[in-house]
C-alpha cells in the first residue's frame, strides 16, 4: 500500500469514527497511547517500583 492509499484509509478511519459518535473516546484512547509511547516506553528501564 503507497504513502497516498495509506492517508486517504486512515482519513476514511478518522471520518467513520466521528460519524459513529465514538469520536471522545478515539481521542482518549490515542491520547493515551501516545503517552505510553512517548514516555513510559522511554523510561521504562529507568523507573524502579517500591513494594
Amino acid at each position: 500500500m503507497g504513502k497516498r492509499q495509506a492517508g486517504a484509509e486512515a482519513v476514511l478511519k478518522l471520518r467513520a469514527v466521528i460519524n459513529n459518535g465514538d469520536s471522545e473516546q478515539y481521542w482518549e484512547r490515542h491520547v493515551q497511547r501516545e503517552h505510553l509511547r512517548v514516555h513510559a516506553i522511554r523510561y521504562r528501564d529507568a523507573l524502579t517500583l517500591a513494594a
